[in-house]
């Protein structure tokens, strides 16, 4: 079960922490379909937040087809995220270079700018590959539905 740990500093809204929070759980596979979350009780008596703002990020969570409400029964995983288990051999290297971070006096938000920097360095390459991947499909299904357009035409006069 997730435990959620909620940061009134971070200027991150609450419900949005727990969405987080969840599929982070998803992604690293603490949470596996057909686990149950927490009920809103259980959140509030950990977290002294208000019920509805537990029940608004399942709503959301729910929105996106993570999880399920079953009456009488709690909100359930519907589906996994990802393939980052918590065990990962990656993990480990990743936790040994934080500590390497922290002993070299970095922040935590120094340490989150880094990273993030790294990702985007990494990963915007492949978004932009993905676009323009997409960009070449509609180009080629626009020039095809132009050809059907002139010989449609052709055979009508």
């Amino acid at each position: 079960m997730v435990a959620y740990r909620i940061d009134r500093h971070s200027g991150v809204a609450t419900y949005v922490q727990i969405v987080q929070q969840t599929k982070q759980a998803i992604r690293l596979n603490l949470l596996r379909p057909g686990d149950k979350l927490p009920t809103a009780r259980e959140v509030v008596e950990a977290t002294a937040i208000n019920p509805n703002t537990v029940l608004k990020a399942y709503r959301e969570l729910e929105r996106e087809g993570l999880v399920e409400a079953r009456r009488g029964l709690g909100t359930f995983v519907r589906r996994s995220l990802g393939a980052a288990p918590a065990d990962s051999p990656l993990r480990g290297e990743l936790d040994a270079w934080a500590v390497r971070a922290r002993a070299a006096g970095l922040e935590r938000e120094d340490v989150a700018a880094l990273f993030s920097a790294v990702l985007e360095q990494h990963f915007a390459h492949h978004a932009g590959e993905r676009a323009q991947h997409e960009q070449h499909e509609q180009h080629e299904q626009r020039d095809r539905r132009d050809q059907r357009d002139r010989r449609d035409q052709g055979g009508a006069s």
